[in-house]
């Protein structure tokens, strides 16, 4: 196997013009970890903070951009048990995932299975976070309201689904255009608020009389966050999963 590799690199923080195609070492697989031939990546939005210069990186991170890909087994650590060569694998990652080869820790794959290569790269970024803030931190029952801010994003749309298959009772989301408002809709989000034409809070109090959703998903912090206060409801939950504001 060639001890070199494509990857999209960067040689100085900046906008995407600093990207670029060229040659670099592959890495090779530590004890635990397995190397994996990539199929596919995802991009998330910590990629375009840390391509800027803007997102902290522990130093396992290396590099070269990307934290979740799908792809498969080529090699195996010494002391990798879980998989075999030839497995097709998808996970999370420090970063790396922006070439043609990459290394994750066995514990952190997982099997493809029946997923298709390009959504498994695609779920685990913005799933695990929506699952988070709906479930273990909104811990949302049947029948209780929720809002969503940014919600026509990666996050935002998984928020919504999983509101919806838990029988939230109301899907209140925020985003800034009728467009993005719609396509919540189809994902299952009851009341569309377009920030740019109304004030969220005002909307949730007026539909639920007063009373407040239940759980709040936020990615924006010091902008939204007194009418979050505001819109939440007596014992309701509120769970932060950025500072875009």
């Amino acid at each position: 196997m060639a001890l070199q590799m494509k990857a999209v690199l960067q040689d100085k923080p900046g906008g995407v013009d600093e990207l670029y195609i060229g040659m670099t070492a592959r890495p090779q697989p530590a004890d635990n970890e397995v190397l994996v031939k990539i199929h596919y990546f995802a991009l998330n939005r910590m990629d375009i903070l840390q391509r800027e210069g803007k997102y902290p990186l522990p130093p396992e991170a290396g590099p070269i951009l990307g934290v979740e890909m799908s792809g498969t087994i080529v090699e195996l650590g010494s002391h990798a048990r879980r998989f075999k060569v030839g497995d097709r694998v998808f996970g999370l990652m420090y970063g790396g995932a922006y070439a043609q080869y990459a290394t994750i820790d066995e514990q952190s794959a997982l099997p493809v299975n029946s997923l298709s290569m390009d959504m498994a790269a695609s779920l685990l970024e913005c799933w695990y976070t929506a699952y988070q803030a709906v479930h273990y931190i909104g811990a949302l029952q049947k029948g209780e309201d929720i809002l969503i801010h940014a919600a026509a994003g990666g996050v935002g749309t998984a928020a919504i689904q999983l509101a919806h298959m838990a029988g939230a009772r109301r899907i209140f989301v925020t985003a800034g255009s009728s467009d993005k408002l719609e396509y919540c809709r189809k994902l299952g989000a009851t009341h569309l608020i377009n920030y740019h034409e109304q004030k969220f809070k005002d909307v949730v109090l007026e539909v639920t009389e007063g009373r407040g959703v239940d759980v709040v998903c936020d990615y924006l912090l010091a902008s939204y966050f007194a009418d979050n206060i505001e819109a939440l409801a007596k014992d309701g939950r509120m769970s932060l999963q950025g500072t875009m504001g």
